[in-house]
């Protein structure tokens, strides 16, 4: 969440040092697959102790819920976007920073002028408001995967993949099979693609749900397989964007031309779900079984401060729907505050800061609804 808030302000020199500078994967790979998981947790069980139907509603309300959270987000960012692009501090175009042209300018020259009725429809996705959009695709395919599982796992394996497959653009075209490509448009007046198909990246998510639900091992803790995990890591970074811009690798260049359709961020390349599998075995040894190496040892201050700040972070993950949707406004008024103040690194420190603080706040208010403390227990 907070690499998410980082990721998405404008001119943020912290993006220098967020796993998307670093390897074929990012953020997005940890949010999807963390979100896979936790919706083993809250609805997979839901499938063995209410059966299918009900389970199902469940998800379908999950599924609405999302969307009223897409709608709302887009509406108050292009508000917010407005209102900065309008005052008198405003410095740039703050919606034609986020390709937001249809809505203001170019809405009447298209066949179909009614952009809002598109949008509402999910049929117009812009670019920055994508990634909800895919989930709730991923999360209507739950079903389908519940169902595959109560007759056997691997046809839970060969729909996964093969939906993943179809998924892929490149590869398809490669082999005159494009007729197969499964996806959908941006926009109704063109054919360009939204920018996460959620056939390609229901991959990981099913992956983070197969692993909470049991029918993926954990995998084993041994030599052999950290110091693979650590080369397919290390390996990365000459071939990331940091690696080729920053530190001149440029052999590097060629290969990630050449291995373009494979860390294709749209269709979830392969070698992005490798290299992610290899960053997370790392860090899930690091971290040990259920975060074992993580908990506070003893009762010390040092200790005591930790805990706190693991209660924040896990408090912060409980809430990932309203602090991703907080995260994406207050990255706009963030980059508006540092086009105001400046960027020197103190200032760029302190805007960071209390961003992250907005993300805490909204996490324990988001918790305290739902606790509907005001229900008065007789």
């Amino acid at each position: 969440m907070f690499i998410i808030l980082m990721a998405h302000t404008p001119g943020n020199f912290l993006t220098s040092w967020i796993p998307a500078r670093w390897g074929f994967s990012d953020a997005t790979e940890i949010f999807v697959f963390c979100s896979g998981m936790a919706s083993a947790i809250a609805f997979g069980r839901g499938y063995d102790t209410v059966g299918w139907r009900l389970a199902t509603a469940r998800v379908g309300f999950r599924v609405w819920q999302v969307y009223w959270a897409h709608v709302g987000l887009f509406f108050a960012t292009l508000a917010l976007t407005v209102a900065l692009t309008d005052s008198r501090l405003g410095v740039r175009n703050y919606w034609g920073q986020l390709n937001l042209w249809p809505v203001f300018v170019e809405s009447e020259l298209w066949e179909n002028p009614n952009i809002l009725l598109s949008f509402m429809t999910l049929r117009y996705v812009p670019n920055y408001f994508d990634i909800l959009p895919m989930y709730m695709i991923v999360l209507l395919l739950m079903p389908i995967i519940m169902a595959l599982a109560k007759v056997n796992k691997w046809l839970v394996a060969t729909f996964i993949l093969g939906v993943w497959t179809l998924a892929q653009r490149s590869l398809l075209e490669q082999l005159g099979l494009s007729q197969f490509y499964i996806g959908f448009p941006a926009e109704p007046w063109s054919d360009r693609p939204r920018f996460f198909n959620p056939f390609g990246w229901q991959l990981i998510f099913f992956t983070g749900f197969a692993f909470m639900r049991g029918w993926l091992p954990k995998p084993p803790v041994n030599k052999g397989l950290i110091l693979f995990a650590a080369f397919l890591v290390l390996a990365n970074i000459p071939l990331s964007n940091i690696g080729v811009r920053e530190f001149g690798f440029d052999w590097a260049k060629d290969i990630r031309i050449l291995i373009k359709p494979l860390i294709d961020k749209s269709s979830f390349g392969v070698l992005r779900y490798v290299h992610f599998l290899a960053l997370a075995y790392l860090c899930w040894v690091a971290a040990g079984d259920k975060g074992n190496n993580l908990l506070p040892r003893g009762n010390t201050a040092l200790a005591s401060v930790w805990a706190k700040c693991l209660a924040i972070i896990l408090k912060v993950g409980q809430q990932s729907l309203a602090v991703f949707v907080v995260s994406m406004f207050t990255a706009r008024i963030m980059g508006f505050v540092m086009d105001i103040i400046g960027r020197a690194t103190v200032t760029v420190l302190l805007v960071n800061l209390a961003g992250a603080a907005i993300l805490v706040a909204t996490a324990y208010g988001a918790g305290w609804f739902k606790s509907q403390p005001w229900k008065v227990v007789k």
